[in-house]
């Protein structure tokens, strides 16, 4: 077997859902950014192993990882093998400050946690997208993986998504619908548009939206609008085009979210508005 035959398989396994290449794509970028991605999935790699997992030669696999380090993104371990450098956690750091979150929302979180004793989330949305801003963790809750600080919602099957869905206008929601897609994640998960929109209009913006199984099978999610003394949510224009909306949500290993949840998480909601 070639060395192109052993390595393909795992460069192709970085990147499954990347879509057609651009005409005016950057080798160079698209090649260190691989690199990247290989050290902080499985750090203390050598040099050839990070080469053969990312699917490039070990001549420019070298060059790559000996600019990363200068640039501190990754770390030579004094073995010889390559560790995450200490600028990818300030990137990070600056992610989580860009989110813009609102005071004091680490400590509402965390009050939520401690008298539900599930897993809290604090989502956005904006003109940029829904986004999770704030994670905190309880022992009730499952570990949801795609509900990390800076990942994108899966609006249509969360209840974090279909909260902020229902604050947008119909036309927004519409378009945004479009371009992400109805993907089913369980056998519960609603993937006709009319259904969903049908539903979304019927939402009581002032109490938990609430879904069972559609993101994770066994698992229910509510979330609650935070109120804004900037604009009113249910008119009919939506939210300001620069407007950023919030939502707090928790999980829980049923399929249902008890009522005093519910009340816990819309007095959340209203401890982070700043009216």
């Amino acid at each position: 077997m070639s060395q192109s035959e052993m390595v393909a398989p795992a460069a192709s396994a970085l990147a499954p859902t990347r879509g057609p290449e651009p005409e005016d794509l950057v080798q160079s970028v698209s090649r260190a950014l691989r690199v990247l991605e290989v050290v902080t999935a499985s750090p203390g790699l050598p040099v050839k192993a990070i080469a053969r997992r990312s699917g490039l030669n070990l001549s420019t696999t070298y060059h790559l990882v000996r600019t990363l380090a200068y640039e501190g993104y990754v770390r030579r371990l004094a073995d010889g093998c390559y560790d995450v450098g200490t600028e990818l956690p300030r990137r990070f750091h600056d992610v989580v400050g860009s989110l813009g979150r609102p005071p004091r929302s680490r400590d509402v979180l965390s009050h939520l946690v401690q008298v539900t004793g599930l897993s809290a989330y604090l989502g956005r949305l904006s003109a940029s997208g829904m986004v999770v801003a704030e994670v905190v963790e309880g022992p009730g809750s499952p570990y949801l993986e795609d509900f990390e600080v800076g990942l994108d919602v899966a609006a249509h099957a969360t209840a974090l998504g279909k909260a902020l869905l229902s604050a947008m206008p119909r036309s927004a929601r519409k378009e945004y619908l479009r371009s992400q897609g109805l993907p089913a994640f369980t056998s519960q998960t609603t993937t006709d548009a009319e259904a969903l929109e049908h539903w979304l209009r019927s939402v009581d913006q002032t109490r938990p939206v609430v879904e069972h199984g559609e993101y994770r099978e066994g698992v229910s999610c509510a979330a609650a609008l935070v109120p804004s003394p900037a604009a009113d949510p249910a008119a009919a224009g939506g939210p300001a085009a620069d407007e950023t909306v919030w939502a707090v949500v928790v999980s829980a290993r049923t399929l249902d979210i008890a009522p005093r949840v519910g009340d816990e998480l819309l007095r959340a909601a209203q401890d982070l508005s700043p009216a």
